[in-house]
């Protein structure tokens, strides 16, 4: 598990607008409805961002975070992955998460992450570069889902787990080269589910395949790193800000 029910994101850098927020029920090209999450800037920027969260789904730290992301201009949707499996009704801390993570397929979550941007690029949002970022799970999500053409200008991956094999046949550092979006990604030097050299393969790989990147990993910072429980990690959590606000501004359209 990534984030627990205690977690809450850290406060971005800078003195931050209002937000606004709402719980949404959205429904993909193929029927499914599912569960998401939206925070709109009263002082919009060029940019908006869809938060693939961890393997719990979404809860209350994607929430928060999308409004921080908000608050300094980046209007953001957090998506649910298991309306396929579990609905749209409440759970609580009971949830058998995991289950519903073992039937995840790629296609439909695609289908569902289309369905997120479709409702980012409505209105005004249709002129505004858009970004992904993921947590854990999330994280390697991102670098899957941008070997995809979704339209992103870029992709942020905290902590990518490379374990899994979401298609069923690869992991995200198997299929990393395939990117085409600019990467960031962002890393615990302490991850006892990462270990360094993954990272430095993910790195090289991406030089290799002349992709824009930039990877950064913190010496002593543990998985989950970016909460704001983690008073050790502040650092760390503040310059993960800056380099996420760094990246999105450098990327996104004039």
């Amino acid at each position: 598990m990534c984030y627990d029910d205690l977690a809450r994101p850290p406060l971005p850098p800078g003195v931050g607008g209002g937000s606004n927020g709402e719980d949404l029920i959205l429904t993909a090209a193929d029927g499914n409805r599912f569960n998401a999450y939206i925070a709109t800037p009263t002082q919009p920027s060029g940019a908006q961002i869809l938060i693939y969260p961890d393997v719990r789904g979404l809860h209350q730290f994607y929430r928060e975070l999308a409004l921080r992301f908000a608050e300094v201009g980046v209007t953001a949707i957090a998506m649910d992955y298991f309306g396929r499996t579990a609905g749209t009704g409440p759970r609580d801390e009971q949830f058998d998460f995991m289950s519903h993570v073992q039937q995840i397929r790629l296609p439909t979550l695609y289908a569902d992450a289309k369905a997120s941007l479709a409702r980012l690029r409505e209105g005004q949002g249709a002129k505004r570069a858009t970004f992904i970022v993921g947590f854990c799970m999330g994280g390697s999500l991102t670098i899957y889902t941008n070997t995809q053409d979704f339209g992103q200008a870029g992709v942020i991956g905290f902590y990518t787990g490379f374990s899994r094999k979401m298609d069923g046949e690869h992991t995200a550092l198997d299929i990393a080269s395939n990117m085409r979006a600019p990467f960031l990604g962002l890393y615990g030097g302490a991850d006892q589910g990462i270990p360094p050299e993954q990272v430095e393969a993910l790195d090289k790989k991406l030089d290799a395949a002349k992709l824009e990147h930039e990877v950064k990993v913190y010496p002593g910072a543990t998985h989950s790193f970016f909460d704001r429980r983690y008073a050790e990690f502040a650092d760390a959590a503040a310059d993960a800000w800056q380099r996420m606000l760094s990246f999105i501004h450098a990327h996104s359209a004039s």
